[in-house]
């Protein structure tokens, strides 16, 4: 579905995995990360971003001081990322129509006032294919709006909730503004995991 029409190419699937799967595929993850562990990027200007990250896939994207970038290995290990989920992989393939699979898949994870502010994924060689994103734990309040100036509006994505940036909302600019403390069971410790499937090259 698209909920704002005035946002073509923004689509949203409410619930798109249900309990059982948001756990099977948050076991994954947590495994995943045992190879690639979470870490806390800074921006070029070397403030901390409140969020940690990780990758899967042949390109992980990073920020340190040198900039936004996408790179084969982990910054602090020196090793290769993971490789993507076939659970990502197949909703990839559903839900998008794309037809070339994602080369890279950011991990997030949101703790109590960790936030995002607004921006656009514009480090990927290929503007046109779109950015796939899955929720897992607590609800955030996520905000969006048009590439240009515009007005932007929020919208509750829960756990097990799906959105994809596409077409005409492919640059549109989006962040986190807060997570709704307590909503979901499903993280140790509380928290949020948002997982972004892209085409980087």
């Amino acid at each position: 579905m698209e909920p704002f029409p005035d946002l073509p190419g923004f689509q949203y699937w409410p619930g798109r995995l249900d309990e059982v799967a948001q756990a099977a595929l948050l076991a994954s993850i947590t495994a995943a990360l045992d190879i690639a562990p979470l870490y806390r990027p800074v921006t070029p200007g070397g403030k901390p971003f409140s969020v940690q990250m990780s990758n899967l896939g042949p390109l992980g994207w990073v920020s340190d001081k040198s900039g936004y970038r996408y790179q084969s290995t982990h910054p602090v290990t020196g090793r290769p990322w993971p490789p993507i989920l076939t659970t990502l992989l197949d909703l990839w393939t559903e839900l998008t129509g794309w037809p070339a699979p994602p080369d890279a898949c950011l991990v997030n994870l949101y703790r109590e006032d960790a936030r995002m502010g607004l921006h656009q994924d514009r480090d990927e060689a290929d503007l046109g294919a779109p950015v796939l994103s899955v929720s897992l734990g607590d609800t955030a309040v996520f905000r969006i709006g048009p590439a240009g100036k515009g007005p932007t509006r929020s919208l509750k994505l829960a756990s097990g909730d799906v959105c994809a940036l596409s077409g005409p909302a492919r640059l549109a600019r989006h962040g986190v503004d807060r997570l709704l403390a307590g909503s979901s069971r499903l993280i140790p410790g509380g928290g949020r995991i948002n997982l972004t499937l892209r085409r980087a090259t």
